[in-house]
């Protein structure tokens, strides 16, 4: 009897300190969730995901690159790489070996071919298409008066196209120093989704003499349509970067299957061949912006000093699509509130335009040579609403962004009217202003590139935009392996007596 009531009073006395510590226990979890749930959702624009990353993204392509090549340029050079010797035999066991991983993928898996991240291959090509023209820019940018034929500054140019660039110093990242999750790189070809071949086009185009150039675009062209991967698809599932519409246009029509990256479609005809280019195949990227980032602060702190309703600052006369700007010129020049000028090249004229668009609502962005400008990308960053006049232009991103909240488009024919364009303007209400405004603060993040990458930046939408494309390109590339060996043959000298040529390379 005694050993019951100990027993129970034993029992009796643990009770409180069990409760005690669950309710202890609930008190800090809740405290635990009330933190979380209080912490400020935009305490920074670009969210760190990765802890071992501390350092604030780069995003200027100079001081990116000089990192680049300071400290992470490979001890190994691979400039004596050999070209790749592909025999039929290859490119049929790749071909196999690719289709008994989707053979797999295609039984096991009940979405497929829905899949993410993609994977990518990225082409480990000679350093002479690669690292020494990253070297070739860093050396000449510095003491260089180099223009084009049109009076615009060649390195400045670069720049304005540096997508190559961008993309590929992300992939060739290790993967504990990247962030984005919607693409992963893999060491195999056959455990690729997409190849990414990493030539940087526009350097090569504008530093090198014209033939060393088009030596240098055949041997590329070369070097990768001999991979067995090439072979298999006939480049389908090939990203070439050509984001300039002067480069790599000597070899274009060979690499035509391929997924090009451009800065718009120009349906006009002018720069791309028909048939080369088109939407189901291709992808737009936003130029690089010449102006540096004027945040959600910077915007909030300049709404007083817009004073200037429509700015203009860059080339007035330019060809094809772009000779709309004389008429624009001619029919805004000296009126109140407008201020265009001609741009300069240099520092000083980006100085210049930076702090036009930071005191203007308004900033006009007519077409260039191409329907695309990067004066578009420019407002966009400067929180200046772009009011866009170019009838054939296609925009980057254009089914995940709605560019009506951040920019006014107005046609050509309506834009050159007497008055039209400046009453348009002044008869927008403030409350848009201000909401068109913010969203560009929101918006703009989409159109940084930046190192390391960042979500939801350019780089990260591009292979959100390529996930789409995926599906077709993985159902339709294996068309050049279905002929059996021998009517390849036949076909092939069928092909020399109707008169088609293989390009000398």
């Amino acid at each position: 009897m005694a050993n019951k009531q100990l027993h129970i009073l034993s029992s009796r006395s643990r009770s409180p300190i069990l409760l005690f510590t669950i309710c202890l226990f609930a008190f800090s979890l809740l405290f635990l969730l009330f933190s979380l749930s209080t912490r400020h959702p935009s305490a920074s624009p670009y969210p760190n995901t990765n802890p071992n990353l501390s350092l604030k993204p780069e995003t200027s392509f100079v001081a990116s690159l000089e990192h680049f090549l300071d400290h992470k340029y490979p001890t190994s050079s691979s400039s004596s790489s050999p070209f790749p010797t592909v025999s039929e035999e290859d490119v049929s066991r790749f071909d196999d070996q690719v289709f008994s991983k989707e053979r797999d993928r295609f039984y096991r898996e009940p979405y497929y071919p829905l899949d993410l991240p993609i994977r990518v291959y990225l082409y480990e090509m000679p350093s002479k298409f690669t690292y020494d023209l990253l070297w070739l820019f860093r050396n000449t940018y510095r003491n260089t008066d180099n223009l084009t034929s049109n009076g615009s500054p060649v390195h400045r140019l670069i720049e304005q196209h540096s997508v190559d660039y961008w993309l590929w110093a992300d992939l060739i990242a290790p993967e504990s120093e990247r962030l984005l999750k919607s693409v992963v790189r893999v060491e195999r070809q056959e455990d690729a989704d997409l190849f990414y071949v990493p030539f940087f086009t526009t350097i090569s185009f504008f530093l090198l003499e014209k033939q060393q150039c088009k030596a240098l675009y055949r041997e590329a062209l070369k070097w990768v349509t001999d991979q067995p991967a090439w072979k298999r698809s006939e480049g389908r599932n090939h990203i070439f970067p050509i984001h300039h519409p002067w480069s790599f246009k000597s070899v274009r029509r060979y690499v035509k299957n391929a997924i090009w990256l451009l800065p718009d479609m120009d349906s006009t005809g002018n720069w791309y061949k028909p048939g080369q280019v088109f939407l189901e195949k291709d992808l737009i990227l936003p130029y690089v912006p010449n102006v540096n980032l004027c945040d959600t602060k910077c915007i909030s702190e300049s709404e007083s000093k817009r004073s200037t309703l429509l700015y203009f600052r860059g080339r007035l006369k330019r060809n094809a699509g772009g000779k709309i700007r004389a008429k624009l010129v001619a029919e805004l020049s000296g009126a109140e509130g407008v201020f265009i000028e001609e741009g300069t090249a240099g520092e000083g004229g980006k100085a210049a335009a930076q702090i036009g668009m930071r005191k203007s609502i308004f900033c006009l962005s007519p077409a260039g040579d191409t329907p695309s400008s990067a004066r578009l990308f420019d407002a966009i960053v400067s929180g200046c609403i772009p009011v866009v006049v170019s009838d054939e232009l296609e925009l980057p991103f254009e089914g995940i962004l709605d560019y009506r909240k951040i920019a006014l488009f107005v046609s050509s024919s309506d834009a050159v009217q007497p008055g039209w364009l400046l009453k348009f303007l002044k008869g927008i209400s403030l409350a848009q202003i201000r909401g068109m405004q913010r969203n560009l603060a929101k918006y703009s993040r989409h159109f940084i590139y930046s190192s390391p990458a960042l979500p939801l930046g350019p780089e990260d939408l591009v292979w959100r935009m390529m996930a789409g494309k995926l599906v077709n390109i993985r159902l339709h590339t294996r068309r050049s392996q279905r002929v059996v060996k021998e009517s390849r043959s036949v076909c092939a000298c069928d092909c020399k007596r109707a008169n088609f040529t293989v390009p000398v390379l």
